[in-house]
């Protein structure tokens, strides 16, 4: 990388907003690009995205452009932000475009709806050898935007990529770590909203804290054992990618899916509830590539299989959990889950 790091950040949405936001305050050159022609110049007019983060005042040294081009012209990394939905047909469309020596990294969380392939995979196909890195962990865009303390981490199999990305992010107000558990990071990153609807539905039906803590500390059971028969490594899963993610998301009230729980516990139907919510909920899609691995592996994630049940309206919430506490009495953790691979 240059002594000054030109970055494009694609995605702007509340978390793309807020990264370049971060990125340019650090000093690196960073472009924000959005599909939204309008949206984009209402953006570089009022410096501010008055639709997702109307409080946050945008760095004057942020660039702003709806074209993929010019965005992408001589840049170092490109951070990917956009929905996963939408993420294997922004590699297609930058593949042309990308200079050779730009690494990728993303802050997407989730998998390619209808192939259950991890984000990771995507990339490995479409830019064999390049620097490729997850940014995750628990944070939401609001409290980065304003400025709260926030810890991240950046994954990537090139050591030295990884470092270089965190130290670009890493600031003040902002701890950036490193690792290179690419699968593990983005598995925390992606299950973790799956769950956070299990945990909102609970608070929706106003079963108390005992409720919510026990979703959640057997949610993590669920994500350790998925991680480990796939080749996690614990320590991951048990980190800001995995377990920080996993509590933010389903106890902080800014999270879109514990709120999608949340108005199901409370009898709303599924289509209202992601009406008013107004943006993506992950894990509408992520529920069903979860239960799709955890079925290739032969594995029982029984609140995992409830919340895709209780998504594709096979169930209410209020069933999903009769149907959990009937399950047989068992221990806590199998045996072995922990032995190294």
């Amino acid at each position: 990388m240059s002594d000054t790091t030109r970055v494009a950040v694609l995605g702007a949405g509340s978390w793309g907003t807020a990264l370049a936001a971060v990125l340019a305050r650090r000093g690196a050159e960073t472009r924000l690009w959005g599909r939204d022609a309008t949206q984009m110049t209402a953006l570089a007019a009022a410096r501010r995205n008055l639709r997702y983060l109307p409080e946050l005042e945008l760095p004057d040294t942020l660039a702003f452009t709806h074209d993929l081009a010019r965005a992408l012209t001589d840049v170092d990394v490109v951070l990917i932000v956009v929905p996963s939905h939408a993420f294997a047909t922004l590699l297609e469309q930058i593949a042309i475009p990308l200079p050779a020596q730009a690494a990728i990294a993303w802050a997407t969380k989730g998998f390619e709806p209808g192939t259950g392939r991890f984000l990771h995979e995507l990339v490995d196909a479409r830019f064999p050898g390049r620097p490729a890195a997850v940014v995750t962990g628990p944070s939401f865009a609001r409290e980065v935007a304003q400025g709260l303390p926030t810890a991240l981490t950046v994954h990537a199999l090139d050591a030295a990529f990884a470092r270089q990305l965190a130290a670009l992010l890493h600031g003040p107000a902002l701890r950036a770590y490193s690792g290179a558990d690419v699968l593990g990071a983005e598995l925390g990153g992606a299950m973790k909203n799956v769950l956070a609807v299990a945990t909102g539905a609970a608070d929706g039906m106003q079963l108390g804290l005992n409720a919510r803590a026990g979703l959640i500390t057997r949610g993590m059971n669920e994500m350790l054992r998925l991680g480990m028969a796939l080749g996690a490594r614990a320590e991951t899963l048990m980190g800001l990618a995995g377990l920080g993610d996993l509590v933010l998301t389903c106890t902080g009230d800014l999270s879109r899916n514990r709120r999608l729980g949340m108005a199901l516990g409370r009898g709303v139907p599924l289509a209202q509830a992601l009406a008013e919510i107004g943006q993506v909920v992950e894990s509408v899609l992520t529920a069903e590539e979860v239960v799709r691995l955890a079925e290739r592996l032969d594995l029982d994630l029984p609140i995992s299989f409830h919340v895709r049940a209780v998504l594709r309206g096979e169930m209410t919430p209020g069933e999903g959990l009769r149907a959990l506490l009937a399950r047989e009495q068992k221990p806590e953790y199998p045996a072995g889950l922990f032995e190294s691979r």
